[in-house]
């Protein structure tokens, strides 16, 4: 049970940080690789499918860890970072602007791992912890 929780820990920084990268980095990707733009990545569908991988794995790690550390503010933390996440996806750039959209994306993402990060320091490097082994 450790190593899933662990594992989706993990995951979820990994997707936070590539949709971070995503927002940030692919006008710089396209400028430098235009064939990049052939594989259709800067359209709203990816920031929908980024989420929809990022809800699942985020409440699982988040939820399983909290109810072993007890540490329950990261819990609410991550899902502040994934309201905004899904608030970026769902309002877009026709209500946000690009910029606007960008940062709260990137708020987002950055405050999911922040919580992640905290969550598997406390569930593996907590001497005393009760992480299920």
């Amino acid at each position: 049970m450790k190593n899933i929780q662990t594992l989706t820990d993990k995951s979820a920084i990994g997707l936070s940080l590539l949709c971070a990268v995503h927002c940030l980095a692919f006008p710089l990707i396209l400028v430098l690789l235009p064939s990049v733009a052939a594989l259709q990545l800067d359209n709203e569908a990816f920031h929908l499918w980024m989420v929809v991988a990022v809800l699942p794995t985020s409440t699982y790690a988040l939820t399983v860890g909290c109810k072993q550390h007890k540490h329950y503010y990261l819990l609410a933390f991550g899902l502040v970072g994934l309201a905004c996440l899904v608030l970026a996806v769902a309002l877009g750039e026709s209500v946000l602007t690009e910029a606007g959209e960008k940062s709260l994306t990137v708020i987002g993402a950055a405050i999911i791992t922040y919580g992640h990060f905290r969550n598997y320091r406390l569930c593996s490097h907590k001497e005393n912890c009760q992480c299920p082994q």
